[in-house]
């Protein structure tokens, strides 16, 4: 029998998915944030000072907030992790044999047999017992568990570089009809991002595109409906 690569767990795409999903967030975000945010300004003036400030503004506070929520979010995550891994070391040394049990019925209900489960939960206990409860008890594992700095570095930084797409099609871009400018590119860039992060999830690359195109029409739509209402009240 062959041996397995060493970098054979690093091809599955479950290995990806907390950077992934910050990342794919804080870059979708960015774009329709700062693009909505765009096109309801645009939608209410003819100049482009204002739009290029409120664009600006919304790129800066949207990243620091990204970052920053996904900071407070993780960190909550790995402070319960944590006080659960507490609780499983308290467990373990008052009542051993409880949890021996525990962990074997576990892997009974995987579908080993009764004897099979608890010669594989003493042996696992032996090896290192806290490790075996902590990923087969509560289910944590260093592919799921909490990063909070990572998280957001990644999506305050993703958010940085989505939100500078729009902001270059406010700056560049004829003033005239910018609002529409703006939704076609922020699509585009949406599309291409829904994409590549199907792409590099592993899921489809046709719902991907749908569902960010959709959703990011109705969002740029809303806001735009709400710079002409603002624009023709003032």
């Amino acid at each position: 029998m062959s041996e397995l690569p060493d970098d054979y767990l690093d091809n599955h795409y479950i290995h990806k998915s907390n950077w992934l999903r910050a990342a794919v967030l804080g870059a979708n975000d960015g774009i329709l944030s700062t693009a909505s945010l765009a096109i309801g300004v645009a939608a209410a003036s003819d100049l482009r000072e204002p739009i290029i400030l409120a664009t600006l503004a919304g790129l800066v506070a949207g990243a620091l907030s990204m970052a920053a929520g996904e900071y407070v979010s993780v960190s909550s995550q790995t402070d319960v992790e944590k006080a659960d891994i507490e609780r499983e070391k308290i467990e373990l040394m008052e009542m051993p044999e409880i949890e021996l049990q525990r962990l074997a019925e576990i892997y009974e209900k995987r579908g080993l047999k009764k004897e099979t489960a608890l010669i594989v939960a003493e042996e696992l206990t032996e090896h290192d017992v806290l490790a075996a409860h902590v990923r087969d008890e509560l289910g944590i594992n260093e592919i799921s568990q909490a990063k909070p700095i990572q998280a957001a570095l990644v999506s305050g930084s993703s958010f940085t570089l989505g939100g500078i797409l729009p902001l270059f099609v406010a700056l560049f871009l004829p003033i005239q009809n910018l609002e529409y400018y703006l939704y076609g590119f922020a699509i585009i860039f949406l599309i291409i991002l829904g994409g590549v992060a199907a792409k590099t999830g592993g899921s489809s690359i046709a719902k991907a595109i749908l569902r960010i195109t959709f959703w990011g029409t109705v969002a740029m739509g809303l806001t735009a409906l709400v710079g002409y209402l603002f624009g023709a009240n003032l």
